[in-house]
């Protein structure tokens, strides 16, 4: 995949970020996966937020022309969203699920990239950092 691929990528987490998505991150899998190039992983704080995380990250892919493969549905008590993007997934996770699951332990080989919320909160120069 090209640099234009992963800054898309970079985008959509960050849109989550913004939105006060917990310790999100994006795992490149282009080496290591057929069927995905990254995976995109956030924690949200409550099945509210979690639902508010996942209709601003389709808000932001429908405005760049990307159409999840189907529509994300959420119960009121969901605890994990997956939007299917294509070449990346995002994981929208509760803090239960995410501590259950390990998506980042099962997929340890990928690299991982931090990323930050835009802003006047976020590092100096650069909001994403190497995890």
């Amino acid at each position: 995949m090209t640099n234009d691929h992963l800054s898309e990528v970079l985008d959509c987490a960050r849109v989550l970020a913004d939105h006060n998505g917990q310790e999100t991150l994006v795992l490149d899998l282009t080496e290591l996966s057929l069927w995905t190039d990254y995976f995109v992983i956030t924690t949200a704080t409550s099945s509210t937020h979690l639902a508010g995380l996942v209709r601003h990250l389709t808000e932001h892919l429908a405005v760049r022309g990307l159409e999840p493969s189907r529509k994300p549905r959420l119960a009121d008590d969901e605890e994990w969203c997956l939007v299917d993007a294509g070449w990346f997934v995002v994981h929208v996770m509760s803090v239960r699920a995410r501590g259950f699951y390990e998506l980042e332990k099962l997929w340890f080989q990928a690299k991982a990239i931090s990323v930050h919320p835009s802003g006047p909160g976020a590092p100096a120069g650069n909001p994403t950092g190497t995890a």
